[in-house]
């Protein structure tokens, strides 16, 4: 157990190395698709202006964009098969797609030129489902966005056919209550957001300006300077509302990190903030946009609760103010938020802005874990193996919370379980198992392990370093002898699964 102590990152190691997995790597790639000339449905006016421009604005604010252009499914799922591998090392993945969209039994589809849906059967056989766009982003390092501009007029005019009869009655209500077309609410991971053009059940429009409304608006206010992104949703929001007369309201779905990003530059000394903690980062912000999130938080936003309670945690910043952060935690807390929960949890722990209350503490990690929150379990993993909170070290359920965040993506974890793994600690694994965490860790982005496979590879088995050559190997990083040599051609291998070379 000596062994495991030493290798395992101390809680002051994971804080740091928190900072670098967050902008470890200044990437940002971008995935954009116009439909436009559907060959057995309605052919779309402006999608193809729509996403030309929209990858030209991209391209102006320094993201890496691929474009695709009226594309058959075939065409489609091979790009995004090429733009998920690239997006693993990325920030920031970002996808739009202008085009055809429909909900099936309440899931939405994207659809290619080349469908010829006659049935729901059809239209899940032949186009590209929200979940699947979902997954090619979802292992981004900070931050995943989906923008469907495709929630225009059923293309299938009412017409398609259902498989059953129940069903068929079923679809016919929801349709006459729901209008013409529009896709059904998403439900994205956490630090994933969907953004549609129309909230869900509407329609949007396309457009008689050669773009979209909500594309014009999307380019407007991306392209602006120092705008924080969830600000800058709220403001495209307005922006549409205000063109179409209230007829069409863009919505978002799902739950960003509490830590400031911005797609066209940030604010001032961008360098120094980029690597800051969020309670700097967030005290950068505009005295014009501390207010807008001081509204969003009056109407239950809780990442605006957690930027205002992150800067007021700020003690550079003249308006700290620890129990005012306590106020705007408890009601992000309140809301369930799970970020919260593990901020909360830290004051009460440490006593800063409230009384000392490792009770009320180790509740609170206990919630933000059970929500599936991969900082808190990796946390809980080490106050059950130390210790801590009034907990008795319990390695056997450590190493069970380490394997949970592990599986959730969190890199330091991944590089913990993949340690214990490699001590013989856990039953049924191996080097194989070994190795495979230590690649999901560096495709993850820590710096921490990236230096440590770097420096120290032989902390890990001459078995776990052949098989980690394998997982290089498997992946075209790595073209060397399978020996366990962690030599110069093996670290060209490191840093470029990390996303260096």
């Amino acid at each position: 157990m000596t062994q495991l102590v030493r290798r395992l990152f101390l809680p002051v190691l994971v804080l740091l190395s928190q900072a670098s997995l967050v902008w470890a790597s200044p990437d940002r790639v971008a995935l954009v698709v116009g439909m436009a000339e559907y060959r057995t449905i309605t052919p779309l006016e402006n999608t193809r202006n729509d996403a030309e421009d929209l990858a030209e604005v991209l391209t102006e604010i320094g993201f890496d964009v691929t474009l695709g252009i009226d594309l058959t499914e075939a065409e489609l799922r091979n790009t995004m098969n090429d733009f998920a591998f690239r997006s693993e090392t990325a920030d920031l993945a970002l996808i739009y797609f202008a085009g055809h969209g429909i909900e099936v039994q309440g899931e939405n589809f994207l659809i290619p030129i080349d469908a010829t849906p006659l049935t729901n059967l059809d239209v899940q056989r032949q186009s590209v489902s929200l979940k699947e766009m979902l997954d090619v982003v979802e292992k981004a390092r900070v931050m995943r966005i989906v923008i469907l501009d495709s929630c225009r007029d059923n293309p299938l005019g009412g017409s398609i056919d259902t498989d059953a009869v129940a069903t068929a009655v079923a679809q016919a209500t929801e349709q006459a209550t729901r209008g013409a077309g529009g896709l059904a609410p998403a439900n994205p991971d956490r630090g994933t957001l969907v953004a549609f053009a129309a909230k869900d059940g509407q329609v949007a429009l396309d457009g008689t300006q050669g773009n979209s409304p909500y594309a014009r608006a999307l380019m407007e206010k991306m392209a602006k300077p120092g705008l924080e992104i969830s600000l800058m949703f709220r403001q495209v929001r307005d922006a549409v509302l205000a063109e179409t007369q209230n007829l069409q309201e863009p919505y978002t779905y799902g739950s960003l990190t509490g830590t400031p990003f911005y797609l066209s530059g940030g604010p001032e000394s961008d360098v120094e903030v980029a690597a800051a903690e969020p309670a700097k980062s967030w005290s950068k912000l505009r005295p014009d946009q501390e207010s807008q999130l001081l509204a969003l938080a009056d109407l239950g936003d809780t990442r605006s609760m957690l930027g205002l309670a992150y800067i007021r945690l700020n003690p550079e910043d003249p308006r700290f103010d620890p129990a005012q952060a306590v106020d705007f935690l408890e009601r992000a807390v309140a809301k369930g938020s799970p970020e919260a929960q593990m901020e909360l949890a830290k004051l009460y722990e440490q006593g800063i802005g409230v009384g000392v209350d490792h009770s009320r503490a180790l509740e609170l990690y206990q919630a933000s874990a059970d929500q599936g929150f991969a900082d808190a379990i990796n946390d809980l993993g080490f106050l059950h193996y130390n210790g801590g909170l009034g907990l008795r070290p319990n390695p056997g359920k450590a190493l069970e919370l380490f394997a949970k965040a592990a599986d959730l993506r969190h890199p330091e974890a991944q590089f913990n379980y993949a340690a214990l793994i490699d001590d013989g600690l856990i039953p049924g694994k191996g080097p194989s198992e070994s190795a495979k965490y230590l690649y999901q860790a560096l495709r993850s982005g820590s710096t921490d392990v990236l230096n440590l496979l770097l420096e120290r590879p032989t902390m890990f088995t001459e078995e776990t370093r052949r098989e980690l050559q394998v997982q290089l190997q498997a992946f075209n990083f790595y073209e060397g002898t399978i020996d366990g040599d962690i030599g110069p051609g093996t670290k060209r291998g490191i840093r470029a699964a990390y996303g260096l070379d």
